[in-house]
């Protein structure tokens, strides 16, 4: 598409859209946990964009117990009444403790590349802190965190919303992407983009992405 840079690591606002799009169908064939649910395109109303354009990826009510395990509350359908009654107490409980994240990419124009904006939130409404979220990553998400260059949560407004989420900060991120599309057909990269940029981000923030998201789009 024309203006886009993916050599450099960059795209323009046309391939991103583009790339959301093929990631959303391709999202919907492929075998995801229960737990996690699909991709949206979310339209926005700011002005100065065209209209097919304006918006952003969202994946939202991601279910999770503290401690980084997903939430998956199962049919009760073969259980008698008191296992039943056992049950509920324990969904309830359960549903007290749990946390739910929402996470966004969002197109940053400034440097050309996708943002991932993310929080966290207690079953009341709560938002956690980071070092609640951090609680609840897998150690290879806090080992990456700790030693990449490329990954580190900054607090920032989100520019669709006009108040602070977390966000993992773009500034390395078209030298990652150099890399990571390195090999794949020039045709191919703007597809790719965002199912390659993911696998590390994802990584970062404990999302789990298949992956059969990076076959062919």
């Amino acid at each position: 598409m024309g203006g886009s840079s993916i050599g450099e690591g960059t795209l323009s606002l046309g391939d991103f859209v583009a790339s959301a799009k093929a990631l959303i169908e391709k999202w919907k064939v492929i075998d995801v946990e229960d737990s996690l649910p699909d991709w949206q395109w979310k339209p926005c109303g700011k002005t100065g964009v065209p209209s097919e354009e304006e918006g952003y990826l969202a994946l939202e009510g991601v279910y999770r117990n503290p401690g980084g395990r997903h939430e998956q509350i199962g049919d009760s359908s073969n259980f008698d009444d008191a296992d039943i009654v056992s049950d509920d107490a324990w969904a309830q409980s359960s549903s007290e403790c749990v946390h739910i994240y929402d996470y966004h990419v969002v197109y940053s124009f400034s440097y050309k590349v996708p943002v991932l904006y993310f929080q966290g939130h207690q079953a009341g409404g709560q938002l956690l802190t980071l070092d609640e979220i951090k609680e609840d990553l897998p150690s290879h998400s806090l080992k990456l965190l700790g030693e990449s260059k490329w990954t580190f949560i900054t607090w920032e407004e989100h520019p669709h919303f006009s108040r602070p989420w977390f966000t993992l900060h773009p500034c390395g991120t078209s030298d990652c992407m150099k890399l990571l599309l390195e090999g794949v057909e020039n045709k191919d990269q703007h597809v790719q983009y965002l199912p390659a940029w993911l696998s590390v981000v994802g990584q970062a923030v404990g999302l789990k992405i298949p992956l059969e998201l990076y076959g062919n789009l």
